[in-house]
């Protein structure tokens, strides 16, 4: 009977599932920046391309320090996510609508890539592994900066320039259908109008008088 796994065992499970997700997302990161047409945006993609360098030599760095070879193991679920963004590049949407789902692809990523952190930074230092949980923690934070990064650029104009063109007909049809202010017609004097009130038109002579 095989001995059972411990949770050693499954640290570097995870540890091998993460070292490939981030060897996925270097090469999807450009693809991402190359469809963004918010340079802001496109920017921000190529940055945390970068950081997902450094991320690969951390990773690298902690199979050293427990004594495993560095290996990664095929990441179903980063695959799935930029399957998914792949499909999003492929649509004709506008281009402030591109730039938002871009983002909610790359929120897709983060999010994940922040889950499985945070399991392997808790495993580490419950079982002692002291450097191991420092240097995941680095890129835990810089995964979050990332995602931070990215909600900021969708509330600082990108979703609300999307939901601008969302519904022009709506806005359209709102326009046509605001009453229009009533015209009022010119007010005429009637002749005498004010003699009442005593007073009396120049230049005209009283009948009777001499």
């Amino acid at each position: 009977m095989a001995e059972a796994g411990t949770l050693h065992d499954a640290f570097i499970d995870e540890l091998r599932d993460a070292y490939d997700a981030e060897k996925q997302l270097l090469k999807a990161l450009p693809k991402l920046a190359k469809a963004s047409k918010s340079p802001e945006l496109r920017q921000a993609f190529l940055t945390h391309r970068d950081e997902t360098q450094g991320q690969i030599e951390r990773l690298e760095h902690v199979f050293a320090s427990l004594d495993e070879k560095v290996r990664g193991k095929h990441c179903d679920g980063i695959a799935g996510i930029i399957e998914e963004g792949k499909a999003v590049m492929e649509e004709d949407f506008d281009d402030a609508a591109m730039d938002a789902c871009l983002i909610a692809s790359g929120q897709r990523a983060e999010h994940y890539e922040m889950a499985a952190y945070g399991t392997l930074v808790a495993w580490a230092n419950a079982m002692g592994h002291t450097d191991a949980a420092d240097q995941l923690q680095q890129i835990l934070d810089e995964e979050k900066a990332a995602d931070e990064k990215l909600s900021a650029l969708a509330e600082g104009g990108i979703n609300q320039e999307a939901a601008s063109g969302a519904h022009p007909q709506d806005e359209a049809a709102e326009a046509d259908d605001t009453p229009a202010r009533p015209v009022r017609a010119p007010i005429r004097k009637a002749a005498g109008a004010g003699r009442g009130n005593g007073m009396r038109s120049s230049g005209v002579k009283k009948a009777g008088r001499r």
